[in-house]
């Protein structure tokens, strides 16, 4: 059947006029890099967000690390993150000299657990980093207050999330990235909204903090060769940013085709013994940049990843490693601490195919295979 975990080029295939008319704009105009597409850009993308700041640069992790540059803190202050996440939200705390701190996430909507968020605030605790992972966001409200009672600042990590919706009690609504002090994104090319190479943004309430991270993100200058603060080089190249002008207008028409191949996923798996299809979140929509089950303990996942191979279907395990056991991160652990959620998730989690093409008839033959498989 040639599934694909993402189709990015039956995706292209749909809107390959416009996007190769605004790369050729592009290169007719030579403006590589800060063309008018990316302003445009950053416009679009601060239009469909409510009309926040966004400063656009070069990928998510770099959004990170800009973010965390420009609330100026220091060697040693703490930053809390969800240890069931991608290695890019501890990394960039850490290459600052800023020491992570791990919490545990909810069992089934794998995003932060928020009742365990005020255990590990200490006096050095600067920040609040929550993910809003595989495509719905965390408990934002619970965070907010948190980190008012704390006086902490709040970075959301929305690259898996972007487009989803959080509800308050009160039925306000905000776009996920809008709600903490930074939000910020990637446009890896399988994210939701996604380039054709690396790219990435951030987003702000305070103007004068997205004039800061402007200028951190162009080596710290307002005016050319007058840098101000120490910065960095990370910019959106004129190329994918015109590129994401065309995407942008289709992004939920792709939530939708991602919402509607998660129901009938939905639809297919009910009733399945052993296997516990993704929960949505009471407060937030979900945008599925993943479609991921928890497995059975007695279910064997290697042995079932085989099976689908031998068919040819794709699956993935994010994240197989948590970051409390990665190599690179033991120095950050307290002494007998332990995320017993991550740790079975990371033995227990199966992401499925999904993406904007996937047809039912595709869904309906992993499906069987995976019950052909229970049934061995």
């Amino acid at each position: 059947m040639n599934i694909k975990m993402v189709d990015l080029k039956g995706q292209h295939d749909k809107i390959s006029e416009e996007v190769n008319k605004g790369i050729q704009d592009v290169i007719n105009s030579t403006s590589f890099i800060n063309g008018p597409q990316v302003k445009e850009f950053n416009k679009n993308l601060s239009d469909y967000h409510g009309g926040v700041n966004v400063v656009s640069c070069a990928n998510g992790t770099d959004a990170l690390q800009i973010a965390l540059m420009s609330l100026d803190l220091q060697p040693g202050d703490e930053v809390i993150v969800p240890v069931h996440t991608y290695v890019a939200t501890a990394e960039v705390i850490a290459l600052l000299r800023l020491k992570p701190v791990f919490v545990d996430v909810h069992p089934e909507l794998f995003t932060i657990d928020i009742n365990q968020i005020e255990k590990k605030i200490t006096k050095n605790t600067k920040a609040i980093v929550p993910v809003h992972l595989y495509g719905q966001c965390a408990d934002m409200e619970t965070i907010m207050r948190i980190a008012s009672k704390y006086n902490l600042y709040v970075i959301e990590d929305t690259a898996q999330a972007i487009g989803a919706i959080y509800k308050f009690a009160n039925g306000k609504t905000a776009i996920a990235g809008t709600i903490g002090d930074i939000g910020t994104t990637s446009f890896f090319p399988s994210k939701n909204l996604g380039c054709y190479g690396d790219g990435g943004a951030m987003f702000f309430k305070d103007e004068e903090l997205a004039k800061k991270c402007h200028m951190i993100a162009n080596h710290g200058q307002s005016v050319k060769y007058h840098h101000d603060i120490i910065g960095c080089n990370s910019r959106l190249d004129s190329i994918q940013a015109a590129i994401l002008n065309v995407k942008l207008k289709y992004i939920d028409d792709y939530s939708g085709a991602r919402q509607k191949a998660a129901s009938i996923y939905n639809e297919l798996l009910k009733d399945i013994p052993g296997i516990k299809t993704p929960k949505v979140s009471d407060s937030s929509t979900h945008v599925y940049h993943q479609y991921t089950l928890i497995l059975d303990e007695s279910i064997n996942r290697n042995d079932l990843q085989s099976f689908f191979k031998s068919k040819e279907i794709p699956s993935m395990i994010y994240y197989p490693i948590p970051l409390h056991k990665q190599k690179a991160y033991e120095k950050e652990l307290v002494s007998g601490e332990s995320f017993p959620v991550t740790e079975r998730l990371s033995n227990t989690v199966l992401s499925l195919p999904i993406h904007t093409e996937l047809t039912r008839e595709e869904q309906e033959f992993v499906v069987s295979s995976l019950i052909e498989f229970l049934n061995k």
